[in-house]
């Protein structure tokens, strides 16, 4: 199906805008290293991997991955916790909350089944920290007949999307900037998910536009 009438974009130089950035006394904003926030060291019984690094879905609810990662401000640690639906890269669910819980894990995956009118058997695939593998969790997923899907121990790639919006929100809207308040990092947060990633950002999997914009254009 053809999308660019959906949103054009401009193919540029990068030496180009380099230099225009130059020009302006301005630098892209670099990329950092962020510590896992996973913990995996617990008896918690564990999901096999359903997902095995497939990232396509053929129609929206059929894969959620989840994460979560935390964020800096000078009132201490704050952390998010997601849900992504792979067939459009859309953020379905999102929570904060000053401790890193099942509850806050629960809180996203609440919010993904409100907005998405509760789909059934759902792949949800999430890494296999305490969070995920919480008894408030999984009774989550049964009572909403989700299907549970979790990583290899240690392995990142096998939940890369999650991860690359996580590297995408503190590369864009937060690395850089000082936060002095936790609600000021809430504040940028939101904006960063519902207006800037859901509603405009492109990407390469989605023919180039907006989560948003793909899913109307496959809805209509």
């Amino acid at each position: 199906m053809v999308l660019d009438h959906i949103d054009d974009g401009l193919s540029v130089n990068r030496k180009t805008v380099a230099a225009s950035l130059q020009r302006q006394g301005l630098r892209a904003k670099e990329a950092r290293k962020f510590k896992a926030t996973t913990n995996s060291r617990h008896s918690l019984p564990v999901a096999p991997n359903l997902l095995e690094q497939d990232f396509t879905a053929k129609g929206p609810n059929q894969k959620w991955v989840g994460d979560i990662t935390y964020l800096a401000t000078s009132e201490g640690w704050l952390y998010l916790a997601v849900l992504i639906d792979l067939y459009s890269r859309k953020v379905i669910g999102w929570a904060m909350s000053e401790r890193m819980t099942a509850d806050l894990a629960g809180d996203a995956l609440k919010m993904a089944l409100s907005r998405r009118k509760s789909p059934q058997g759902v792949i949800t695939h999430f890494d296999r920290g305490s969070q995920y593998c919480s008894t408030l969790y999984q009774t989550l997923l049964m009572k909403y007949e989700l299907t549970c899907s979790m990583s290899a121990k240690g392995n990142c790639y096998d939940n890369a999307c999650a991860e690359i919006f996580f590297h995408s929100l503190k590369v864009e809207a937060t690395h850089g900037e000082r936060f002095e308040t936790r609600n000021a990092m809430r504040r940028q947060v939101f904006e960063y998910i519902e207006i800037d990633y859901n509603r405009q950002r492109r990407h390469s999997a989605i023919g180039m536009i907006s989560p948003e914009a793909f899913e109307a254009c496959m809805i209509a």
